[in-house]
């Protein structure tokens, strides 16, 4: 199963400025908070993304929340990056969704690790996915669970699986080595000029 995108316009229509590592297009509507984005490939890919979950998977637009800044710390430097969806059901995140272009396999780590920084209990699931591709871990393990974006639990999964979920707490310790781990890879091994990230401190 792929996503298909809704904007089949060539590039060459459009006026196109470049910020960071984005190419600008114009503007787009986000399609969870009605709230306008500027419309890069990416983004696209993420609205798919949205429309895949409300549209195909059964989630209702209350039960996701888009672009949770996450405040990373390591060795006395912070940074803040935004987790792309959090899915929530009966007060709880059960998944998280990582969007990022290319590989898989190399962002798995950081994602588990912002499933386990993002509130005080491991998160259940993880899905890591570049538009095209994904792979849906289990929070605790690790252990991949499926591929491929049909493989993407529904809500009706979810919810079938809900009281199965341990929600194990996590201890500050371990929060502040996933920290540690996360920042090494989406802030230490990030272009200085990627705009996604904001470096609060060095």
């Amino acid at each position: 199963m792929s996503v298909r995108t809704q904007y089949p316009i060539p590039i060459t229509q459009y006026t196109v400025v470049i910020v960071g590592h984005h190419l600008i297009l114009g503007t787009l509507q986000d399609h969870i908070t009605g709230e306008t984005l500027d419309d890069t490939l990416d983004e696209r890919l993420r609205q798919d993304l949205a429309r895949l979950l409300i549209d195909e998977k059964g989630f209702d637009k209350t039960q996701i929340e888009p672009r949770r800044q996450v405040v990373l710390t390591a060795c006395g430097k912070q940074a803040s990056i935004h987790l792309d969806y959090i899915v929530w059901i009966d007060g709880r995140v059960c998944m998280i969704v990582k969007y990022g272009p290319g590989s898989l396999v190399t962002r798995h780590r950081p994602a588990l690790g912002l499933s386990r920084l993002i509130e005080p209990y491991q998160v259940p699931l993880v899905v890591i996915t570049n538009g095209r591709d994904a792979d849906i871990l289990d929070g605790q393990s690790g252990k991949r669970l499926a591929s491929g974006l049909g493989g993407i639990p529904a809500h009706s999964d979810i919810l079938n699986k809900l009281r199965s979920f341990g929600f194990k707490p996590i201890s500050r310790e371990r929060a502040e080595g996933e920290s540690r781990i996360v920042f090494a890879y989406e802030i230490d091994n990030a272009c200085p000029c990627d705009d996604t990230i904001c470096r609060i401190s060095e």
